[in-house]
C-alpha cells in the first residue's frame, strides 16, 4: 500500500514538474521558421480563408469568457464555415458587462498571442499547450452547431496529440507557430472590418455595437482593435525572439 501511494505521488510530482516546469528554448532558426510559416498562412487569401477559422475560435471564445467573467449567462457559441461566428449571452443589454463582452472579440486573439508569447519567453512550452487544450475543451461544452463542434474538436485534438505524443522539439515548434499565428492573425481581422465598413458593410459589427452601447464613434473602437493587435504583435514578437 505504501509503495503504491509513493509511486502515485511520484507520478503526480513528475507530471506537475513536466507541466509547470520550464523547457529549453528552441534554436533561433526554429523561431524564425515558425514566424515565416505563420505569415505564409495569414497573408495569402486562399490559406487565410481556411486558417481564419482558428482566429474565429479565439474571437468567439473571447466573447464567451468575458461574458462569464462579467456576470452574464453564456447560452451558446456558433462557428460557421464562412469563418463567421456568434456568441449568445443573457443579461442586461447595456452596462459594463455588455461593453466588455462586445470588446473582447477582436482583442482576444492578439491578447492570447501576447499571453502565449509571455509563457514561451519564460520557457513554459508544455504549460501553454495544456492551457490551450483546457480552454478548447471548456469552449466545446458551449458550442451549439455541428460545424463548430467539428472545428473545435479538430483543433483541440491537435493540441492534445502534440502535448502527449510529440517530442520536445516538435512541441516547441508547434507552440511557437501557434503563438506567431495568433499574433499575426490577430492583426488582419481589424483591417478586414475597416475595409468592410468603408464600403458600407458590417453595420452590426462589434465596433458598431460598441458605438451604440457607449455613444463613442465606431472608428474609435476600430482604432482600439488596431492598437491592441499591433502592440501585442510588437510585444509578443520581442518575447518570442528573445529581444
Amino acid at each position: 500500500m505504501d509503495s503504491t501511494a509513493s509511486t502515485s505521488l511520484a507520478s503526480l510530482g513528475s507530471l506537475w514538474d513536466e507541466v509547470f516546469g520550464t523547457q529549453p528554448d528552441p534554436d533561433l532558426w526554429v523561431v524564425l521558421a515558425t514566424l515565416v510559416a505563420s505569415l505564409a498562412i495569414v497573408v495569402p487569401h486562399p490559406l487565410w480563408r481556411i486558417s481564419r477559422n482558428a482566429i474565429t475560435i479565439a474571437h468567439e471564445g473571447g466573447h464567451g469568457l468575458v461574458a462569464l467573467v462579467s456576470g452574464r449567462t453564456l447560452t451558446g457559441i456558433r462557428l460557421h464555415s464562412d469563418t463567421s461566428g456568434l456568441t449568445l449571452s443573457r443579461g442586461k443589454p447595456y452596462g459594463l458587462g455588455m461593453i466588455l463582452t462586445a470588446a473582447a472579440g477582436y482583442t482576444a486573439p492578439p491578447l492570447l498571442g501576447l499571453g502565449g508569447a509571455a509563457l514561451l519567453g519564460a520557457g513554459h512550452i508544455t504549460l501553454l499547450l495544456w492551457l490551450a487544450t483546457a480552454l478548447l475543451v471548456a469552449m466545446l461544452v458551449m458550442i451549439r452547431n455541428a460545424y463548430g463542434v467539428l472545428t473545435v474538436v479538430l483543433t483541440g485534438g491537435t493540441f492534445l496529440l502534440v502535448s502527449w505524443l510529440a517530442g520536445p522539439q516538435v512541441q516547441a515548434a508547434f507552440a511557437y507557430a501557434v503563438v506567431w499565428f495568433l499574433l499575426f492573425g490577430g492583426v488582419r481581422p481589424a483591417f478586414e472590418l475597416q475595409a468592410k465598413r468603408s464600403r458600407g458593410g458590417a453595420g452590426d459589427s462589434d465596433a458598431d455595437q460598441l458605438s451604440r452601447l457607449t455613444h463613442v464613434p465606431a472608428w474609435l473602437w476600430l482604432f482600439l482593435f488596431h492598437a491592441v493587435s499591433l502592440c501585442s504583435l510588437l510585444g509578443g514578437g520581442r518575447w518570442l525572439l528573445g529581444l
